[in-house]
């Protein structure tokens, strides 16, 4: 799998209660302009919030802050392979730590057949939504940096669940990230092993209508995941330039957006080659 899942990362500091400080601190940084400040001033942030579950290590507002930030961190930035890892593995422990404090029974269902987990999930309602979406995207990160092994691919079914489950209560959970994740996911194999890929088309196409064309991740990861599957040129590029033609600036959106930009200049870069 590409390095798609996950382009999340924050900071920001505003006057607010401790509990508060985390949310804050990630929407600042989501609006924030430039990625390269981002990159540098993250890993100060992380430490933070390390310390603070180490205070308060059971405290959901902590921990799947600092879930969603090691996992968008080693999703953008991550120098290599072993620190990706590294950071994707405490993403999934932190969000872990989360489902478990919270929803016992479901955690204890996670290592057991998707019947066992559909049963439990029929179970929550939507003040879960943002604990299950968060868990799914960091299991999905640990999946995506563990690609070589089976043992974590055959996982990719459970987190498909997941996912699904956050649609059908929320079709544009996250401006439409949800639907990119399904997107990315369904993408995987192609039609001539049994994929599916009509079914990721349909995710990215539904990511585009419910973030408003605003959320330009879609478009990047649609062009790089369905249409070099499918080796269709002409939605590649009209999709890149669609991207490199649209304001960046966008509420919770401008930073994942900067780095879409970045992204389709090299992917356009690459076409007339790819698609010889």
């Amino acid at each position: 799998m590409t390095r798609f899942l996950i382009i999340i990362a924050i900071i920001s500091i505003q006057a607010c209660s401790i509990s508060n400080l985390p949310s804050n601190l990630s929407r600042s940084m989501m609006n924030q302009e430039d990625p390269e400040l981002v990159r540098t001033a993250a890993p100060a942030y992380l430490l933070m919030l390390d310390a603070l579950i180490e205070t308060y290590p059971d405290d959901e507002d902590f921990l799947l802050p600092a879930a969603r930030l090691y996992g968008a961190y080693a999703g953008v930035f991550a120098n290599d392979e072993a620190q990706t890892k590294r950071m994707v593995e405490r993403s999934k422990d932190y969000a872990h730590r989360a489902l478990c404090e919270s929803e016992e029974d479901l955690c204890l269902v996670l290592d057991r057949n998707i019947d066992n987990i559909i049963l439990e999930l029929d179970d929550l309602d939507e003040d879960e939504l943002d604990l299950i979406y968060t868990y799914a995207s960091s299991w999905a990160s640990w999946i995506q940096a563990n690609a070589s092994d089976w043992d974590a691919i055959a996982q990719l079914p459970k987190v498909k669940i997941l996912f699904n489950w956050v649609l059908a209560y929320d079709p544009a959970y996250d401006n439409g990230t949800a639907q990119i994740y399904m997107g990315v996911l369904e993408s995987q194999i192609p039609p001539s092993l049994g994929g599916r890929p009509d079914l990721a088309k349909a995710h990215f196409d539904k990511a585009i209508q419910v973030s408003d064309g605003k959320n330009l991740m879609a478009k990047v990861l649609y062009a790089q995941q369905y249409a070099r599957l499918l080796f269709e040129q002409e939605l590649h590029d009209r999709l890149l330039n669609e991207v490199l033609n649209s304001d960046a600036k966008a509420e919770g959106l401008t930073l994942i957006n900067h780095l879409a930009k970045q992204q389709a200049e090299i992917l356009l870069a690459e076409s007339a080659e790819y698609f010889e």
